[in-house]
């Protein structure tokens, strides 16, 4: 799947000039079609780490505001826990009304096992031409979600580190370029040039959209150069090993906010992460964010991304409130609340820019804000019906890879010996 991000998501003074217009209803059921059908109600919907999570917490308190006889009680789960418990919470008929589809492979796993409710009318009965990430809820032209947020990856620095390096800042890196600032940036006192969190996706996603590779068609190869890279930075101490990131748990939040790391690559989530902690006072960083680095014959900057969604459990109690709170997330009002904290919306429109680098605490260079517009933003994974299984071998070897225990040609070579034996 290939999409091109537009240049915004309505500014929030914008959209509640819209919403205020519209007599403050969006048209996405903010409170009929729940009052008539339910009452007074108490909606669950799942979230996870609501206290580092900001955008549920303003999002639940819109959508009370707006449905004043609908009570958001949240389910609230570890991050790191979220997919194992939520697929054994549906495996167990959990009634949790609305559930929230941290990734598009989880959604896929449910959606094809009957366990999350078809609202496709609310799809062909909304405007979405302006709602980024829908297609990847597209399963044989049905939907059983609807997208509030679209994330995509760029490159988060340390300004000051480099500034003491006398390096100038990263703009239009390429990796090699970028794994030779890592180096430079490395000292003797435990700050790595670069940090590389443990999710697959790190090497693998960013490999499959800036090469056009499949992650989903057994032959690996297009892996290659991006595993070299990562291996040769750990090996070499410029970038924390994957083996005491994962002993030691690392956090990413951590890494770049105690100045453990110079560069890290990274969401557009950790935006309001790092928003909040700023402003709380528990971290000083002088940050920037920069594009994330090509290939050498790039000619446009192509990241990869994920769009994030709420979709009706099939066993849900109160499934007429639960619809009410997807359209109203997918709506104007939503992408109002999660923009405030510093969250990309799904719905954009050419604001997004300006809503954002109007927050207090965004970094206010051009860098920062070129790199908030990539030409290109690839799908993370695939949507299809072996999307799970192939994750989960994906990312086996992956960490065999990265703990050592197999070379780069070795993994990626049983990557596509077990996709091919295992899923086909």
């Amino acid at each position: 799947m290939r999409g091109r991000l537009g240049k915004g998501v309505v500014s929030a003074a914008a959209l509640a000039l819209v919403v205020s217009a519209c007599g403050g209803d969006d048209g996405g059921g903010s409170g009929d079609s729940a009052s008539s059908g339910d009452g007074e109600v108490t909606l669950s919907v799942s979230a996870w780490n609501m206290d580092t999570t900001p955008e549920f917490q303003a999002l639940f308190d819109a959508f009370e505001e707006a449905n004043p006889n609908i009570t958001i009680e949240p389910v609230d789960i570890l991050a790191d826990d979220y997919d194992d418990k939520l697929t054994a919470m549906l495996a167990g008929g959990d009634e949790t009304d609305v559930l929230t589809m941290k990734n598009v492979i989880g959604y896929s796993r449910y959606a094809n096992r009957g366990q999350l409710m078809d609202i496709s009318d609310l799809v062909e009965s909304a405007d979405t031409s302006n709602l980024a990430g829908l297609d990847a809820y597209d399963i044989d032209g049905s939907y059983h979600a609807m997208p509030y947020r679209q994330d995509f990856w760029l490159l988060y620095y340390n300004k000051a580190l480099f500034d003491a390096a006398g390096l100038d800042y990263p703009e239009n890196l390429t990796w090699d370029e970028y794994a030779q600032l890592a180096e430079q940036l490395t000292s003797g006192d435990g700050v790595h040039g670069t940090y590389h969190h443990t999710w697959r996706s790190v090497i693998q996603a960013i490999s499959a959209a800036q090469t056009g590779g499949d992650q989903l068609g057994g032959d690996y190869s297009f892996f290659t150069d991006q595993y070299e890279m990562a291996v040769g930075l750990q090996d070499s101490g410029f970038a924390l090993d994957f083996g005491t990131a994962v002993s030691q748990q690392a956090d990413y939040r951590n890494m770049f906010e105690t100045e453990a790391t110079a560069m890290m690559p990274m969401g557009t989530w950790y935006i309001s992460g790092i928003l909040a902690a700023t402003e709380s006072g528990e971290t000083e960083v002088d940050w920037g964010i920069a594009p994330m680095p090509q290939r050498p014959d790039s000619g446009e900057v192509v990241t990869f991304g994920s769009p994030t969604a709420f979709a009706v459990n099939e066993n849900a109690e109160h499934a007429d409130a639960a619809r009410t709170f997807v359209e109203f997330a997918a709506g104007e009002q939503g992408a109002t609340a999660i923009a405030e904290v510093g969250v990309v919306p799904a719905l954009q429109t050419p604001e997004i820019t300006d809503a954002y680098f109007a927050l207090d605490g965004m970094p206010e260079d051009d860098l920062s804000r070129t790199a908030f517009e990539p030409d290109v933003v690839e799908l993370e994974m695939p949507v299809s019906e072996t999307t799970s299984d192939i994750d989960t071998i994906l990312n086996e070897e992956h960490e065999l890879i990265m703990v050592g225990d197999k070379s780069v040609e070795d993994g990626i070579a049983t990557m596509g010996d077990r996709v091919n034996s295992e899923v086909r």
